[in-house]
């Protein structure tokens, strides 16, 4: 299973790619534009996605993500800093499978990919 994690911190990447890098392969994106781009060619089993970046935000790469037929199954989890609950309904009206705030815990990261992955496979044909 291959995770793509997008945030413009390399420490979260970092951070990301070191507690779940046992589990899956870990590809990583610093903004929205290489999000798309590395979503389109190497059609990730998840994105993991922080929404303020520069470039393009993450609600603008969730968007273009889930309007491209060859990425729109992606499941998308959002993972930011941003806990009001008119962000999270946002995120959810425009296509986000999951929600994590900043900041998380290893367990919490581990069990929300897990939720979504299986949610996900039941979807598959």
């Amino acid at each position: 299973m291959v995770v793509l994690i997008v945030d413009d911190e390399q420490s979260i990447r970092s951070l990301v790619r070191k507690l779940l890098g046992d589990i899956y392969i870990v590809l990583d994106a610093a903004d929205g534009n290489e999000a798309v781009e590395v979503a389109l060619k190497q059609k990730p089993d998840m994105i993991l996605m922080d929404i303020l970046m520069p470039n393009m935000s993450g609600y603008a790469a969730l968007r273009v993500i889930k309007s491209k037929p060859a990425t729109k199954k992606i499941p998308v989890v959002m993972l930011t800093g941003l806990a009001s609950e008119s962000d999270k309904k946002l995120a959810k009206q425009m296509g986000a499978d999951g929600y994590i705030t900043k900041p998380f815990s290893s367990a919490e990261i581990k069990r929300t990919i897990a939720q979504v992955l299986k949610t996900a496979a039941r979807k598959q044909p």
